[in-house]
């Protein structure tokens, strides 16, 4: 989404940055803190047997749910920046959405059963749908276009992201698997809450960055389109979650159908692209070349947003977790990737500093991407020749999983975005960047059904195969590097 930048917000007051700045680091960090946060615990809930406080479903299918609202969110993300653009304003939309998000986690802490589930589970795709693509471009509003501290202020900000995504797993994780599900569930909607209250405190600091839309609807439209719109996504949801709560299509039905969605989408956004005639030539061939790397991407987060599921489920059934005499909430194994994360991407970042001109080009800096997330799939099985006397994995081997995604994740996903906005026909700008959304939503919608092959028995057999195919496809992309830089015509 986008947001008119201004300069009218106070400029100063957060370490020399404007004390908007401020506002938006906590808004994102309570808000990821409650994302990963019931992240890190769902699939354990869902799986567990009703005597140990979960609900008692099939493995697969927990884990298969878990991929499936990855996906749901990333593609409601698209929705959430129209409205902001078209409606409510980018300001309006990040705080309804946190109104949901906090709904949505206030019903799942509630012992309702699978009925609460999906209620929560809808609320917080629809909240993080409104929530996520415009909190950023808040950040972006608070500096003017030519603001040599834009850059530095991006950093400040997802370092909250990471904090927020760091400290969840320690909380959340802990009173849910420790104490009660549903506290666990309950901390993440006060984190929400907390986000919520110090936003509506601190929002006077954002100036009129995202306050109105900066592409509002005709007002002789607004009503029939809004009016169209509502009542069909309600409908769709009514529709859904009333037949998988009554039992006709069933959780297993539910996954496959938003599976689907989340791979025609992106289908029929190349077609409408590639069959504009609106677009020129050299347009059209960049676009050729970006379907490659929205592939790609789509790869690379089939396989990193297995945190949840099942690398979740190896940390809690099949991993050594006492350490020091402690026993660790599975959970725990969250927290490795944000913190990897604050500890890598500065040198990442000096790394592409130093090589400069010598840098790999877009699509070897994807190639990269995915040998790594490969890597460490392949780096479980490797994990299982270093088990302990009991044949479960060391804690400090299934951490390194963790690590080596991150390397590729700063490879891969930084590079996404910028991508994307420098291969974009100008008459499709905006829809290209809801379409590189689309992208890790296609992953992890194809990753619930590409999860129901996993079980602990037949670990190695999965992870070796993933991983073995992801790493091939990251040689097919290497060697295709060549003519994908042909058709980016000059765009490194």
């Amino acid at each position: 989404m986008s947001t008119p930048t201004v300069a009218d917000a106070p400029q100063k007051g957060f370490f020399g940055h404007p004390r908007g700045l401020l506002t938006l680091f906590f808004t994102e960090m309570w808000e990821r803190f409650s994302y990963y946060g019931m992240r890190a615990i769902l699939a354990y809930y869902l799986y567990y047997a009703v005597s140990e406080g979960g609900l008692g479903i099939p493995e697969s299918t927990a884990l298969s749910v878990v991929g499936v609202y990855g996906a749901s969110v990333y593609m409601t993300g698209v929705l959430g920046g129209w409205l902001a653009d078209r409606v409510v304003g980018a300001q309006r939309a990040v705080l309804y959405g946190g109104v949901i998000i906090m709904l949505g986690h206030i019903a799942l802490a509630l012992p309702g059963g699978m009925t609460t589930v999906l209620i929560g589970l809808v609320l917080l795709v629809i909240g993080t749908g409104l929530l996520k693509p415009n909190v950023s471009g808040l950040v972006g509003g608070l500096y003017d276009e030519q603001d040599n501290r834009r850059d530095a202020g991006f950093s400040i900000y997802y370092m909250g992201i990471n904090l927020g995504a760091f400290i969840a797993p320690f909380v959340v994780g802990t009173l849910g698997e420790k104490v009660n599900w549903h506290l666990g569930f309950g901390a993440a909607a006060v984190g929400m809450a907390l986000g919520l209250v110090q936003y509506t405190l601190g929002r006077k600091n954002l100036g009129s960055a995202g306050l109105v839309p900066v592409n509002p609807l005709p007002a002789e439209h607004k009503g029939r389109v809004l009016g169209r719109a509502g009542g069909i996504a309600l409908g769709f949801v009514v529709v859904l979650v009333a037949l998988s709560a009554t039992g006709v299509m069933g959780l297993d039905g539910l996954v496959n159908l938003i599976s689907i969605i989340s791979a025609v989408l992106p289908i029929i956004y190349f077609v409408v692209m590639l069959s504009s005639k609106e677009i020129t030539k050299v347009e059209r061939d960049r676009l050729i070349a970006y379907i490659p790397l929205f592939l790609a991407t789509a790869l690379f987060f089939l396989l990193f947003e297995q945190q949840p599921n099942t690398l979740a489920n190896l940390a809690e059934a099949d991993t050594d977790l006492n350490v020091f005499g402690f026993a660790i909430p599975a959970s725990w194994f969250q927290s490795v990737n944000p913190l990897a994360i604050i500890i890598l991407a500065p040198v990442m970042a000096a790394l592409w500093m130093k090589l400069g001109s010598r840098q790999p080009s877009t699509p070897q800096k994807f190639v990269g991407g995915l040998f790594f997330v490969g890597v460490s799939f392949l780096w479980v099985v490797l994990s299982k020749f270093a088990a302990n006397d009991d044949g479960k994995h060391l804690p400090i081997m299934l951490a390194l999983v963790f690590v080596i995604m991150t390397v590729g994740e700063l490879m891969l996903s930084p590079v996404g975005l910028s991508a994307t906005t420098k291969l974009a026909p100008k008459v499709f700008t905006s829809q290209m960047m809801g379409l590189y959304f689309l992208a890790p939503a296609m992953g992890q919608g194809l990753g619930a059904q590409a999860v129901k092959l996993y079980s602990v028995e037949n670990q190695q057999l999965y992870f070796s195969i993933v991983g073995i195919a992801t790493i091939g496809c990251a040689v097919l992309l290497l060697v295709s590097a060549r003519v994908i830089k042909r058709y980016m015509h000059g765009v490194n």
